[in-house]
């Protein structure tokens, strides 16, 4: 018994005709195993070595290998078309070139030098400080306070716990509107609309009896920042309303039905509910509105005349442009880049919440 046991063990491990046996794992790895690694890496499956091949490491490497091949075509344009000019533009901060010829001297940091004490480019960088605050609170409040009205500020009908206000989609349609003029044409609209001679505003404010609230310069003086602010809220205050309606139209009316039931007021509903349950879209929001606010190059480069305010970008082109100050105006852009990475970063710790799932 015990001899024919032997026997049918020794057929069943012993290797078929034809097959060839699978090689050996080597279990030690050599500085010559390590560069085939190296070189498999780079290698297809086909053309590996079959020492690296049947190696326990290989299953890993053969994953890590078909991502970072998979990846390698968009890292080398995002390297050659977005990170190659922001180092190129940190190297020409740190010159005198002017952009108007292809010579230019190493000075060091004293662009930066140069920044700190010019009066002009605090002024300008607390003008889009300012704007980064101011304008995305304003923005995404009105965002907000609209979408909400137009999704559940209606009354309640029968067999919905909540509804929307009566022609909502059209309302929709009216405040999205201003995206799509382009940002020319609401400058000179506006321009137009401030304008103290003919603008409607002054006349609009004589006409009811509010003359001494008009301006003689409404865009030139002290009110200038106030008017950009408002601008840029028009204009974008209706793709929140898109935005945010989107994400509330995604909370279930089982989640409003059960606070109904609670006896919950409507200030109650959003700050309790659809607040926290658009927080994502809310944080997104922010993110995008601070960096078009600190983006505002068009709108004040057209409706803002020269003896009017300057923001980072305007006081960027006019170094660079007007003055052919190219190396300083690099400087200013490499200020721009930091303060919008601070920004972005800081909403991304500070706005990061548990996330809610329903």
């Amino acid at each position: 018994m015990t001899k024919r046991g032997d026997m049918a063990e020794d057929v069943r491990t012993a290797p078929r005709k034809g097959a060839a046996a699978p090689p050996a794992r080597p279990e030690a790895t050599t500085a010559g195993d390590r560069l085939l690694f190296v070189a498999a890496f780079f290698l297809p499956p086909r053309l590996t070595p079959d020492r690296v091949r049947y190696h326990r490491w290989y299953r890993k490497l053969d994953t890590y290998r078909f991502i970072c091949w998979f990846l390698s075509l968009p890292l080398l344009f995002y390297g050659v078309f977005v990170v190659s000019p922001f180092l190129q533009a940190f190297f020409y901060s740190l010159t005198d070139w002017t952009g108007l010829s292809a010579n230019y001297n190493f000075v060091g940091f004293d662009n930066y030098v140069r920044l700190w004490g010019d009066a002009q480019f605090w002024s300008a960088l607390w003008n889009s400080v300012l704007l980064l605050i101011v304008v995305p609170v304003v923005t995404l409040a009105l965002g907000l306070f609209f979408a909400f009205m137009l999704n559940a500020g209606g009354r309640h009908k029968k067999n919905e716990a909540i509804s929307g206000v009566r022609g909502s989609q059209f309302y929709k349609i009216v405040y999205f509107f201003p995206q799509v003029l382009s940002v020319a044409i609401i400058a000179v609209i506006w321009a137009r609309i401030f304008s103290p001679r003919s603008g409607i505003l002054n006349a609009s404010l004589e006409r009811v009896g509010l003359g001494a609230l008009t301006r003689d310069d409404w865009l030139g003086g002290p009110w200038a920042l106030a008017c950009v602010m408002a601008v840029l809220s028009w204009s974008f205050v209706g793709f929140y309303v898109v935005l945010f309606s989107a994400a509330m139209g995604s909370i279930p009316k089982e989640i409003y039905e059960a606070a109904l039931l609670d006896g919950a007021s409507r200030p109650a509903t959003f700050f309790r509910i659809t607040f926290p349950l658009s927080w994502d879209a809310i944080r997104t929001g922010w993110i995008y509105m601070g960096i078009q606010a600190l983006d505002a190059f068009a709108l004040v480069n057209i409706m803002i005349p020269d003896h009017g305010m300057d923001v980072l970008p305007t006081f960027l082109y006019k170094q660079a442009f007007v003055r052919g100050q190219a190396g300083y105006a690099t400087a200013v852009g490499v200020v721009l880049f930091l303060v919008t990475l601070v920004f972005a970063v800081a909403m991304m710790r500070l706005g990061r919440r548990d996330r809610i799932e329903f």
